[in-house]
């Protein structure tokens, strides 16, 4: 697979995304009429309603991350962090319930993880017309070795990249250090390829298709981040450092 090592990131990001903390209830509202668009009308993973909006009881306590276009200012994108219950810090995340027994709790198990710097990586969405590849209906988000283009044309896949930086300085800024996901094998081996290092920590379930129950520890792959992705995660640093400083009490 070949990765195009951009010469500034930052610059080229920023000429055709940015990424947002939505933390006032309006943009929360697009996030969730995204997530609408892509998990109920595409994908059908969950029914169409009137308001357009795709919501469950675990979204008042998660961290929604939304990708705007430049091009037209609209949310594209977005993916959420889903915190423990802090009244109720036993009580389990999403995938806990689903991976009961396809967990190898010889490699981590969340039960004895500080469920205070924990969350559950979910929700992750992108409209359909700023996939590269529109045809691939099964997926919220893919990622293949085309997204990267060939060493003649290379390409950049600034969307991901934007999601994960964007959810990586949410966990940073909120003291979290394990995230725990449920992902398609292929779409972590991308990921990992990109700089991104998701450890597999059991067997497949299913659970709209295939998915594997994964984790990221912020720590570790902060110290291994490609150093042209650095300037953009800091500046995506600095400006949600500003939004959630003025989120709403």
């Amino acid at each position: 697979m070949f990765l195009l090592e951009v010469g500034n990131l930052k610059d080229n990001f920023a000429k055709y995304f940015s990424v947002e903390a939505a933390v006032t209830d309006e943009l929360k509202h697009e996030v969730f009429r995204v997530r609408h668009a892509v998990y109920c009308e595409e994908l059908g993973y969950e029914n169409t309603n009137p308001e357009h909006q795709e919501t469950d009881s675990y979204d008042a306590r998660s961290l929604h991350i939304a990708l705007r276009a430049q091009a037209h200012g609209r949310i594209v994108g977005c993916v959420r962090l889903v915190q423990c219950d802090p009244d109720t810090p036993e009580k389990l995340l999403p995938f806990e319930n689903l991976c009961t027994d396809a967990i190898d709790r010889s490699i981590i198990d969340p039960a004895k993880v500080d469920r205070r710097a924990m969350v559950e990586i979910s929700r992750l969405a992108v409209l359909s017309d700023y996939r590269k590849r529109k045809g691939d209906s099964g997926s919220p988000m893919a990622i293949s070795e085309e997204d990267m283009g060939t060493r003649d044309q290379p390409r950049f896949p600034y969307i991901p990249v934007g999601l994960y930086l964007g959810l990586l300085v949410a966990a940073e800024l909120h003291g979290i250090e394990h995230l725990f996901t449920l992902t398609e094998a292929r779409l972590a081996r991308h990921l990992s390829a990109l700089g991104f290092r998701i450890h597999l920590i059991g067997r497949a379930i299913e659970h709209r298709g295939k998915r594997v129950p994964s984790v990221i520890y912020r720590t570790e792959l902060m110290a291994h981040l490609p150093p042209f992705m650095q300037p953009l995660y800091d500046q995506m640093k600095q400006d949600m450092s500003r939004q959630y400083a003025c989120e709403p009490a």
